[in-house]
């Protein structure tokens, strides 16, 4: 068989650029430190680390979105500290304000001081987390979620919540909103007892104190109604007011009236001092249902101090009123604290799952290695191994071209 030296040339020139072709394969695997260049050199292998990859990128945003949580819950743990420190100061000036001995220009003054404290409260609500995001906002957050006019506030936010994924089947809450924070109570607050700002009498109310929660009108709203019999003695009827029905279902009564008067109805008690008129009334409601707005409670209250107290019925209505009052704020404390626990269990939280994706990633990176990294060794035998097949293969060429008759001539 006649090979034509064409032939030979093409094949030698074919062997020498495989082999030259692998060798600089190695030398790149080498200069990279992967195994893996081009998906063709492992099939599996390639598919297996793109799955890894994306797998990490993905825990790589789950750690992203933590930070932003934390971010925002920090931001929001500081202003609910602040709106801590300036509930329990309120409930400390109406306590001082319930003072018999002041006078109205103090009680101007005590007002002029909630005042104060309203307007810290307002911007506390307020707050942004420094990149015009407002913390209370709901996902409305581009805006202030409270606005004030004509001496009251508003809460034109909304109720939905931000949610980040920050795990793979977790979504957690950025933040509250701003009825959760300032217009909301626990569900264990119990009951608020109110006085009707119309009373003619001097009927004080005391702490209302709970006796039975399972009892079947606990949670319905009352009312306590005093009137004068045929003898001239004051007596008082309790009605369920919460069925809508008129007249109201009588609960309670009449039952003569003798101050002090110690009431248990519908589960709770409270005593009652004072002589009542007829026709004056309490009310009884649930936390809430008695007004859970803050800011509403905080501005009658300021109002109600700067009006002067000249007759004994005026001063019944102010201890009333001041009683609500530091009921209803001992209730927006208590829900106050139980959203900065909320808040400090969602850092935990975020806190245990930095540990769980850190230890995940450890593994991605693990796993990635084991599949691309180059065995260096193995790479450096295999790169003299090529080197020394290129040397060969042109050492050959060489004596196959020196393959010519008419050298001998």
């Amino acid at each position: 068989m006649r090979v034509a030296s064409s032939t030979l040339y093409q094949q030698g020139l074919a062997s020498m650029n495989y082999q030259q072709g692998a060798l600089m394969h190695i030398q790149q695997q080498l200069g990279t430190g992967r195994s893996i260049l081009t998906p063709s050199d492992d099939p599996v292998g390639a598919t297996r680390a793109l799955g890894v990859s994306q797998a990490q990128a993905v825990n790589g945003q789950y750690a992203t979105s933590r930070n932003q949580a934390n971010i925002a819950l920090a931001a929001e743990e500081n202003a609910l500290d602040s709106v801590t420190t300036i509930t329990q100061n309120i409930h400390t000036l109406l306590v001082q304000a319930g003072n018999g001995t002041m006078s109205d220009a103090d009680r101007g003054s005590l007002a002029t001081a909630l005042e104060g404290l309203y307007n810290q409260l307002l911007s506390l609500a307020n707050s942004d987390d420094g990149n015009g995001q407002f913390l209370f906002g709901g996902t409305r957050s581009g805006s202030a979620p409270f606005t004030q006019s004509a001496g009251a506030s508003t809460y034109i936010g909304d109720n939905g919540q931000q949610l980040l994924q920050v795990d793979v089947a977790r979504q957690m809450p950025a933040g509250n909103t701003g009825r959760e924070v300032f217009m909301s109570v626990t569900g264990g607050a119990g009951y608020v007892v109110k006085g009707n700002p119309a009373n003619t009498g001097t009927a004080t109310f005391g702490t209302v104190s709970t006796t039975d929660p399972s009892h079947p009108l606990y949670g319905h709203a009352l009312q306590m109604s005093f009137t004068a019999n045929a003898a001239g003695q004051m007596e008082y009827t309790i009605t369920d007011t919460s069925t809508g029905a008129t007249p109201a279902p009588v609960v309670a009564g009449p039952v003569i009236y003798n101050s002090p008067a110690h009431v248990d109805v519908a589960g709770f008690s409270f005593n009652v001092t004072g002589n009542p008129k007829a026709g004056d009334t309490l009310t009884m409601q649930p936390a809430s249902e008695a007004g859970t707005d803050m800011f509403a409670n905080l501005q009658t209250v300021i109002d109600t101090l700067r009006q002067p107290t000249a007759a004994d019925n005026d001063r019944a209505n102010l201890g009333n009123v001041l009683s609500t009052a530091m009921r209803q704020f001992s209730n927006s404390l208590d829900n106050v604290l139980t959203v900065r626990a909320s808040v400090g269990s969602r850092m935990n939280e975020l806190d245990a799952l930095d540990d769980v994706g850190t230890n995940r990633d450890l593994t991605y990176s693990q796993t990635l290695s084991g599949l691309q990294d180059l065995d260096y060794a193995k790479a450096i035998t295999e790169y003299y191994q090529r080197q020394v097949a290129l040397q060969g293969a042109q050492q050959s060429f060489m004596q196959i071209q020196g393959m010519n008759l008419f050298k001998y001539l």
